[in-house]
């Protein structure tokens, strides 16, 4: 981490609050089994409404920094289990967690899922995957993951992404970097700001995809508020642009990697990431598969009132589909947004 980048705001949500959100998670799981109850959704839009102010205010957007980690809450981790192996191993476990999780993410917004990523689930599950060690995805452990906008060949990626800790024995570091700490020229910037290279699904999403179709995007362009990012370097065909471009992409790597923050979680802990600023990746770390590796959750969070490139609603997300049980909340667009 380097030395002039300034340490994550803490947000620490007060014992009583933590509490009250605990006892609504675990009446939700006594009446809900399963996630995919179609129950489910809404009685967490009955119940978020009863949390106390300060759960709101917990997970309001993060500011310039980009992120902020969320403390207070705790994990029994003698009622987890054992780590699972895959998501498809996961099953229900950590439920209870995820409760808490989709009443936060509520409170912040609109949670959604893909279709076609981990069965439409809403909350997902990040664990290390035999097989998958060195992909640039969440199941990946033994390789770096390159710092990246979540989802960022969709237009309907997420506003905000919650990420919650259940267990991290190695202390594994989750790197952030929010694109209002970097430097950049002039001149790197209107050349970033052009639409010159497609961003393409991650593996996750599989591999079938229509590359040449593919709709091109800026990496960072000013917003209303300052700049902003899209930007997923390893899913980005470079070798297509010229050396101009090339040459600015590169400092812009540069510049995020020179301003990462690592946070490391402890059981419990969240890590609220603004995905219009910030990019997120993780450190290597070596996979036991013993049931104690690191374990987290995951869920992505639209806002209604945040506009995007108009640019963007001609973009098709290479035909994959959100899942939105809490209702379509479609961001506005403004000429302002780039």
């Amino acid at each position: 981490m380097s030395s002039s980048a300034p340490a994550l705001v803490r947000r620490t949500i007060a014992p009583t609050t933590a509490r009250a959100l605990g006892r609504v998670a675990v009446e939700l799981a006594e009446s809900f089994r399963s996630p995919f109850d179609p129950e489910l959704v809404a009685a967490v839009d009955r119940r978020a409404p009863e949390l106390p102010s300060e759960v709101a205010e917990a997970v309001q957007p993060p500011g310039d920094d980009g992120a902020v980690i969320i403390s207070g809450l705790q994990v029994d981790d003698a009622g987890l289990g054992p780590t699972p192996e895959s998501w498809r191993a996961a099953g229900t476990a950590g439920f209870d967690f995820e409760l808490i999780m989709l009443l936060l993410a509520r409170s912040a917004g609109q949670p959604f899922g893909w279709r076609g990523q981990q069965n439409g689930r809403l909350i997902n599950t990040i664990v290390p995957s035999r097989g998958r060690e060195r992909e640039q995805t969440g199941a990946s452990s033994a390789t770096t993951l390159a710092p990246h906008t979540e989802d960022a060949f969709h237009p309907g990626r997420a506003h905000l992404m919650l990420l919650g800790c259940l267990r991290n024995p190695d202390r594994v570091g989750t790197t952030v970097s929010s694109v209002r700490r970097v430097r950049l020229t002039d001149d790197h910037r209107r050349t970033l700001a052009e639409p010159v290279l497609p961003i393409l699904p991650d593996s996750s999403y599989g591999t079938d995809h229509d590359q040449d179709s593919a709709r091109p995007t800026p990496p960072v362009w000013d917003g209303p508020e300052g700049p902003t990012l899209r930007y997923d370097p390893a899913y980005t065909p470079l070798e297509r642009a010229d050396a101009d471009y090339r040459a600015a992409y590169g400092q812009l790597a540069a510049e995020l990697d020179r301003v990462k923050i690592t946070a490391v979680l402890d059981p419990g802990e969240l890590l609220l990431i603004d995905n219009d600023l910030a990019v997120h990746g993780r450190v290597p770390f070596t996979a036991r598969y013993d049931g104690t590796d690191r374990w987290l959750k995951r869920v992505n969070i639209r806002l209604a009132d945040r506009a995007r490139r108009p640019a963007e609603a001609d973009e098709d997300g290479f035909g994959e589909e959100l899942v939105e049980p809490f209702g379509r909340q479609q961001p506005s667009t403004d000429p302002l947004a780039g």
